[in-house]
């Protein structure tokens, strides 16, 4: 079955956003589609928070009301001192908006449709609008709707809040100083064992996801201007066909940072085509040296001459990052996530410790585009973590959200801190693998 759509225009509803604060609408009820019925109406709609319901009629009026509190067909009168009935017409650049008279009274929640007293939406299962008497919401009727009753459409929207009050995960930002801070940490870090000097990241994602984007953002931040070593962009293809390992390199004497960012060909979903997961183990325990070229229609060839037959702790893999693009989650096939849970098991065999990068943040919120700072306070942002989070199998505090450089020329202080966070934490995770190998008794140790 096709995605239900909405009757809205660009316009109709930005003046219907214009009621709100920072919010999105998300569609749960169209007459046409499921009915003009109690039954229907309250299948849609019943306990999903605020909502709002906008009716259609001839005259060219979008009317209807908004209530903050759930529906739940009680039979209850319900306070509700933020509802309130409103309309639009292309005759006013604003809504008209109308609380209730006592500043109390909100709807009455029965097992018909939305009864605000003076206004009654959905009532005898047809496509019409009753008005009725009384004090509870006073409003001009041609104002209102133009005195049309009859309606073309009727939709009612879930309004989500795009911004929570408190951010849900706390991040200084606090401009040079905590940047300075994290770029010291970074420099500073030593692995946890003797015999490596260098944590080795392996960057895993789908085409485009922004793995190479990744690693041209950190060297960007430690150059101190927008670079681009690694091939990045949006072809269908991976552009990256080679293992690659790329040192990060800071200061006045380019001194290589105690890290590797380590990228790989793009996972695809047909067979024969993207980073072969039969080759991960050979990634992972380190046989896989830099510029193997791979070859999705064939394994690994062990005679190639960046094939290591013996590796050590130092060239494994101590940390792996899944690059999940955050407009793209909700359109992963069940390939592609049987594929991410396959690289999983193996890792989790290998004790490689996991995170998950979310990218491209900004282009998935509005709010977090207009000021990355809202990046924690953003409902939608929230979301898409919780939806990684299952669908991965790995905790929420595995998952960071990050925005790389790809249109900028200039360096960005809030864009600087959230990528060296995300460095922050690969460099902790990669301790709990060295910490693991520790408790095992491994002998390079």
């Amino acid at each position: 079955m096709s995605a239900v759509g909405s009757n809205l225009s660009a316009d109709q509803e930005r003046k219907l956003l214009s009621l709100f604060n920072h919010v999105r609408l998300h569609l749960l009820y169209k007459a046409s589609v499921h009915g003009y019925t109690h039954q229907a109406f309250h299948n849609h709609c019943d306990t999903q928070g605020p909502t709002i319901l906008v009716a259609y009629n001839r005259t060219g009026f979008i009317f209807g009301g908004y209530i903050s509190q759930d529906y739940a067909a009680s039979g209850r009168v319900i306070n509700d001192d933020k509802a309130f009935l409103y309309s639009i017409t292309n005759q006013r650049e604003k809504p008209l908006r109308v609380f209730s008279a006592d500043g109390h009274y909100g709807f009455t929640d029965a097992s018909y449709g939305l009864n605000m007293g003076a206004l009654w939406f959905l009532n005898n299962g047809a496509a019409t609008v009753q008005q009725l008497p009384g004090n509870s919401y006073i409003f001009d009727a041609e104002q209102m709707h133009g005195n049309d009753m009859e309606l073309t459409e009727c939709e009612v929207y879930r309004v989500e809040q795009r911004l929570l009050e408190k951010p849900w995960r706390n991040i200084e930002w606090e401009g040079f100083s905590t940047k300075q801070c994290l770029m010291d940490y970074i420099q500073k870090y030593k692995p946890e064992v003797k015999s490596v000097v260098q944590a080795r990241v392996l960057l895993i994602g789908p085409v485009g996801a922004g793995k190479s984007s990744f690693f041209n953002s950190i060297n960007s931040v430690y150059k101190g201007h927008v670079t681009g070593q690694a091939n990045s962009g949006s072809a269908g293809t991976s552009l990256t066909t080679q293992f690659r390992t790329y040192n990060v390199k800071s200061g006045p004497d380019r001194k290589a940072l105690p890290l590797v960012l380590c990228d790989t060909m793009g996972l695809e979903e047909e067979p024969g085509s993207g980073l072969d997961i039969d080759d991960i183990t050979s990634i992972l325990k380190g046989h896989i040296q830099d510029r193997y070229q791979f070859n999705p229609s064939m394994p690994v060839q062990t005679d190639s001459s960046y094939f290591c037959k013996s590796p050590g702790l130092k060239d494994r893999i101590h940390c792996v990052v899944y690059v999940v693009d955050a407009c793209m989650i909700s359109l992963h096939s069940a390939k592609m996530v049987d594929k991410f849970h396959a690289i999983r098991r193996t890792a989790n065999r290998l004790g490689v410790s996991q995170l998950v990068l979310l990218t491209k943040v900004d282009e998935a919120c509005p709010e977090v585009r207009e000021d990355l700072t809202n990046i924690y306070r953003s409902h939608y942002i929230e979301k898409m973590i919780r939806e990684v989070s299952l669908c991965l199998g790995v905790s929420q505090s595995c998952v960071l959200p990050v925005k790389n450089y790809s249109r900028e020329l200039e360096l960005e202080m809030n864009t600087d801190i959230l990528l060296l966070t995300a460095v922050f934490q690969m460099l902790r995770y990669s301790d709990n693998y060295f910490d693991d190998l520790d408790l095992a008794g491994d002998q390079e140790l």
